[in-house]
């Protein structure tokens, strides 16, 4: 489904996994070429060492490179099944403020993208977040892969 930055951007606010613990999406970037995202420490994302959860870092990083080439080739008419197929995660230093990240997409890694789309069908790539606290350290690090098919892409070298 094809929607506006705006439209989204509310969806991604509102939508129960992501509201409930404290993440929320500042802004998707025109295009859909990025976006950036607060994560704020409350008691519903508190863990015992009064920090922030690791599973609400993770949560947070999780859908946004899928959403971001879902929305980029979409809108290229491209009919695609996206998702995040691993990742991996370390820890840096204690996630004790609220916290930060943004994702950017550049021309080159958008037409690689759609490059590999239209010749071998799949693309899979891992892309890094690194996730900042109020005084700009990173606290975490985080390699999202990502898996993105072409469900119209016919192989003719079989």
């Amino acid at each position: 489904m094809v929607v506006s930055e705006g439209l989204l951007k509310w969806i991604m606010r509102l939508y129960p996994p992501l509201l409930f613990q404290r993440i929320w999406v500042v802004k998707f970037n025109s295009g859909y070429r990025g976006v950036q995202v607060r994560i704020r420490k409350s008691f519903l994302n508190n863990n015992y060492n009064n920090t922030i959860f690791g599973g609400t870092l993770f949560s947070a990083a999780d859908p946004f490179y899928p959403l971001l080439f879902h929305q980029i080739f979409s809108r290229k008419g491209y009919k695609l099944m996206v998702w995040s197929k691993s990742a991996t995660i370390r820890y840096a230093k204690p996630a004790a403020t609220n916290l930060s990240f943004s994702i950017n997409l550049t021309d080159n890694d958008i037409a690689h993208a759609e490059h590999v789309l239209n010749t071998e069908g799949k693309f899979i790539r891992s892309f890094p977040i690194d996730i900042y606290n109020k005084d700009g350290e990173i606290c975490v690090s985080l390699m999202n892969e990502i898996y993105v098919r072409n469900l119209n892409f016919i192989d003719t070298t079989i």
